[in-house]
């Protein structure tokens, strides 16, 4: 498990297996929030699973609790 709270776009981009510029994608849509500290983006952990978890109930897959 991963303590950082903050992750950059290429760490997003490996977890999710997606190219950098989709994350981008979703960060300028809005739906992946993101900061903007100093030159760089950061996205929260939590901001990440909770985008999955909407990506998961949006496509219809059932998730045992």
């Amino acid at each position: 498990m991963c303590d950082q709270i903050l992750v950059n776009v290429k760490e997003v981009a490996r977890r999710l297996g997606l190219s950098r510029s989709v994350v981008y994608q979703f960060v300028q849509s809005g739906s992946l929030p993101s900061l903007k500290i100093g030159g760089s983006r950061r996205i929260a952990v939590a901001d990440l699973e909770r985008f999955v978890q909407r990506l998961r109930e949006e496509s219809g897959f059932e998730v045992d609790s």
